[in-house]
Parts: C-alpha cells; structure tokens; sequence
C-alpha cells in the first residue's frame, strides 16, 4: 500500500485517480449509522469514565478578536483546574489560540502537560498567500505553540486542484519543525461544512493523512454546520482504513457546535465504534470547545452529588 501512496501522491493526475478511486460514501447508511449509535444508552460507571475522557480530550478555544492576555490566563488556569473546588476532576487537554496569544498560554500553563495549540494559516478562511500562512505557522512554533491547527484552502480544493492541498499541507508540516528538530503536531481543518458532500470529506481526510497530517478535524466553529456525527463517522471511518493501509494512526478532532455531556458522549460511542478503543485517548480524539466544558462539569458534579450546580457555579469562557 505505501507503493500505492507514493505513486498517488507523484502528480496531479495520479493524485485525481486515487482520491476519486476511493469508495464513495453511502449518505443514507452514514446518517442511519451515524443515528443510531446516537441512541446508545450507557450505564452508570461508564457514563463517569466518558465525562471525565470528555473533559480530558477537550482543546479548550477562544478565538475571538476580544481576546486578552488576561481572558488567555483565566482560560489556562482553567485548563489546569476545570473545577477547583474537586481535585479529582482531570485537565483537559489544550488551550486553542491565536498565535499572538501563544506565549501568554504558555507561561500560564507552564509544565502542567497541558498542550497550548495555535489556529495558523490565515485562520478561519485560509484567504492568504502561502508566505503569509507559513510565516503565521512560524509565528505560532516560535512562539511555543505544541500543536498547530491550519485551515485547508477550500476554493482549491473544490475546484479539484488537489495537488496544490497537498502541496501546501506539507510546506505547512515542514513550518511546525523547530530547530531543534522536534515538531509541533498538525491539526489539518477542513471546514466541513463547505465542502458539501461526505464524498468530498473523505477525499479531504485521505489527502491530509497523505501530506502528513498528525490529526485531521472538522471545521474553524466559525461556519454552519460545523461538526456532526455523519461527517465524524466518514472521518473514522478513514483514520481506520487508512493506519489498516500504513500502520499511521492519524486523531480526528470535531469541533464546533458541540456544548452537551449528551452530545460527547454521542461522539464518544461513535469512536469506539467506528474506529476503535484506541483512538478513546487524547493523544487521538479530541473536542474543539469552549462551552462543552462546563456542561460536562455540571453533569460530572450531579454524578457525584446527585444534585446540579447553577450554570453559573462554573467561570463562562
């Protein structure tokens, strides 16, 4: 199969082939699927392990032109003690920023193990020259950024140039090496909801699995729809075949749009089901959020006190 890859990736034309060669998607079977392990009920003990993994697989965001050192400090110290009145709740897993902001988060969060992950390449649309969005992903690397969550250029894509994608998701991997050789991961956006049809999401996982991607995610949160559970499923459905073809495990992130314990653990079932226990990690699944957390707090406060906190017992982000 990597024979097969590298001659996929060798021009343009091949690149076409093999992209539109992949089994196309099944939209009524992926939507019934997609509700019906929607429905799946889970026990008690169970539904405390999948609050607390939610909590821990959240990239907690602000990406707001408002933003402030001291919003990005408040959002850190969170991170670090989701609920501080309860030691025994687990830190999430990053802190998602812009990259002028980068430095602020990672002062805040120090050794604490929770990553700092910057948006780059022109985020949310992806509308620059390719000098300008490799030097915003230098500026976030530089800068102390773990992780780095660039947008696709969805109008190339759509317009079938998909070696220019592919092109530019290598450049950008190759911006995330610092000197010193280690890497910031790459989160590869893209934008689901402008791309239309479940057909086009797997082209776009399989391209940016191809280039290199470290995880592949859904949507900026800044387009509607953003994520849901049909296009999550296309997604692992193709990190599942693709490390079956590689032996690469590649992590799915969707993001945008999910603000509910309920709807978690929705998409929690789903990655057992669909890709396997070991992507129920945070090295390998992720949540793009800000409100998701203080619902899973909530849900996970009335577990263990049998009764709920106000909405505002927890700090709005």
């Amino acid at each position: 199969m990597a024979s097969v890859l590298a001659e996929a990736t060798s021009s343009e034309a091949s690149l076409r082939r093999f992209l539109h060669g992949l089994p196309g998607v099944d939209q009524v079977g992926a939507e019934a699927r997609a509700a019906m392990l929607g429905t799946r009920s889970i026990k008690t003990t169970a539904k405390e392990f999948a609050i607390d993994l939610a909590v821990r697989t959240v990239d907690l965001t602000t990406l707001e032109g408002q933003d402030t050192p001291g919003k990005v400090r408040a959002l850190s110290s969170k991170a670090m003690r989701p609920d501080p009145a309860d030691p025994s709740c687990p830190q999430v897993a990053a802190v998602c920023v812009y990259p002028d902001l980068v430095g602020v988060a990672k002062e805040t969060l120090g050794d604490s193990g929770v990553h700092v992950a910057s948006v780059a390449t022109a985020f949310p649309s992806g509308r620059a020259s390719m000098a300008v969005r490799l030097a915003d992903t230098r500026d976030a690397v530089e800068a102390g950024a773990d992780e780095v969550d660039m947008v696709i250029d969805r109008g190339a894509f759509l317009s079938g140039r998909y070696q220019q994608v592919f092109d530019e998701i290598v450049a950008v991997r190759e911006a995330c090496v610092r000197p010193d050789g280690s890497v910031a991961h790459l989160k590869v956006i893209f934008e689901t909801g402008e791309l239309a049809t479940y057909d086009n999401v797997r082209r776009a996982s399989w391209l940016a699995m191809m280039a290199g991607a470290d995880f592949i995610k859904t949507s900026t949160g800044k387009v509607s729809p953003a994520a849901t559970l049909p296009v999550t499923l296309v997604m692992l459905e193709a990190v599942r075949d693709f490390r079956e073809a590689t032996g690469r495990m590649v992590g799915v992130k969707p993001a945008g749009g999910i603000r509910t314990s309920k709807d978690a653990i929705k998409y929690l079932v789903m990655v057992n089901e669909v890709a396997g226990p070991d992507w129920l990690d945070p090295v390998w699944f992720r949540f793009g959020a800000s409100s998701l957390l203080n619902d899973l707090l909530m849900q996970r406060t009335k577990m263990k006190t049998g009764r709920y906190s106000g909405p505002d017992y927890f700090t709005l982000d």
